[in-house]
């Protein structure tokens, strides 16, 4: 592989052990390069100032600075650098502010080098890097209406007047196709329809719904039930 095809990536992790022993995994996997470690969201904000990393591999409960404001100040500052999650935790408190923060990727500490490597490829590449029990806990937040719930959420889409925030059907079908990690390529081969195409629904889905990125845009679908299996 090319230097030009070397991901560069950030970990960050309060507890010793646990930093040394990702950085000591990432180094053993083709195509990755560490360019840092940090402990905490602080440090973390420094270092990618500094090194700048195409990926922060981002632990979410530390001291000074937690993960979800540290991904939120990195993704403000280096739109560029895409931050996946690395947690212990998978509950709804720490999955969604994360994902609304701005990270592209979220995953368990029981995920292996080869799942950690996917989801650091997956956001390089502009989808979303979610675990498979990740995905299966967003699924399961759509079982039953969430406290809090808007009218109209979770109900099936391909009828306009039930999409929320003026979406199109066909803005709806892009968006299901986004949570499900697919690619602009992917979702264009899928709807028999070109690149510059999927790209103008997704700059006007993003816009109407107020989100940034694709992870931003996967929280959203799910919160609204705009998913594959509401389809």
């Amino acid at each position: 592989m090319s230097e030009a095809e070397v991901t560069r990536v950030l970990v960050v992790d309060d507890q010793t052990v646990v930093r040394e022993g990702i950085v000591m995994l990432l180094g053993l996997l083709p195509g990755i390069e560490v360019v840092g470690a940090a402990a905490d969201g602080e440090e973390a904000v420094a270092l990618v100032e500094r090194c700048h990393p195409d990926v922060v591999l981002m632990d979410l409960r530390m001291p000074r600075v937690d993960g979800v404001e540290a991904t939120r100040r990195i993704r403000a500052a280096h739109p560029q650098t895409e931050v996946v999650v690395l947690t212990t935790y998978a509950d709804d408190d720490s999955l969604f502010p994360a994902l609304q923060a701005g990270a592209r990727g979220y995953l368990t500490k029981d995920a292996g080098g080869e799942e950690i490597a996917r989801a650091i490829a997956d956001v390089r590449a502009g989808a979303a890097g979610l675990s498979p029990q990740i995905q299966l806990r967003l699924l399961e937040r759509l079982s039953g209406p969430p406290a809090g719930s808007v009218p109209g959420a979770g109900k099936p889409v391909g009828r306009p007047g039930e999409l929320p925030d003026g979406l199109t059907a066909r803005e709806a079908e892009v968006l299901a196709l986004i949570a499900e990690g697919l690619s602009n390529a992917e979702i264009a081969q899928r709807l028999f329809v070109s690149q510059a195409t999927v790209k103008t629904h997704i700059n006007n889905l993003f816009a109407k719904t107020a989100v940034r990125d694709r992870a931003q845009a996967v929280s959203y679908a799910f919160r609204h039930g705009i998913t594959g299996t509401q389809q």
